[in-house]
């Protein structure tokens, strides 16, 4: 998401997933305002394959399924509507209507981050995200360096954050059970050559 270039004038959210839902381009929406998101990058578009190929992976013969880029997520009640890169549920996906295209209970989220919106996915997109009860783990990928930072949710409620740096490093998390070699994620990217 190019941050953020107003779309349209303030709507509620049912008003832009009705729009959302015909458009041919994809946007995302915060509190009242949708603003329509930018294409990726090669290495962005890579890394995003290469986690949901890691991940997908060991995620067969789970009760965890994960979801492409193309599906929404809505924290609170309504007040951010956003496509996360990958997002992996464990157990019964929940949605917020009939159309199944807005998942409410994602377990892990992952981010991969661009210069547009690194300021923006680790302060409010976080910051809504943290509302999602369901929500165990965030992961933003760096896309310029082989560097993930994680933030877990603890079972008091409050998140810890660390950081993987480095091709020869592994991110693992125990929520979905599964570990995350770095040299796989930016594998065919610059980072990665």
């Amino acid at each position: 998401m190019a941050l953020p270039q107003e779309y349209l004038p303030a709507l509620t959210g049912e008003q832009y997933l009705e729009i959302e839902r015909f458009s041919e381009i994809r946007h995302e929406y915060l509190d009242g305002l949708v603003y329509a998101m930018a294409g990726e990058s090669r290495d962005h578009s890579r890394i995003c394959f290469n986690l949901a190929v890691i991940v997908g992976r060991q995620l067969q013969g789970t009760a965890c399924e994960g979801f492409s880029p193309n599906m929404k997520v809505r924290t609170g009640i309504g007040g951010l509507y956003a496509y996360p890169d990958l997002m992996i549920v464990c157990g019964e996906a929940v949605f917020h209507d009939e159309h199944g295209d807005v998942l409410l209970n994602p377990t892990v989220i992952f981010e991969v981050l661009s210069p547009s919106t690194e300021k923006y996915d680790r302060g409010e997109k976080f910051r809504r995200y943290q509302q999602i009860e369901s929500l165990q783990d965030y992961v933003m990928v760096s896309q310029d360096q082989a560097r993930i930072e994680h933030h877990h949710r603890q079972t008091d409620g409050m998140w810890t954050a660390t950081e993987v740096k480095g091709l020869d490093e592994g991110l693992v998390l125990s929520s979905i059970d599964c570990r995350i070699p770095l040299a796989e994620v930016y594998q065919h990217t610059k980072v990665g050559i």
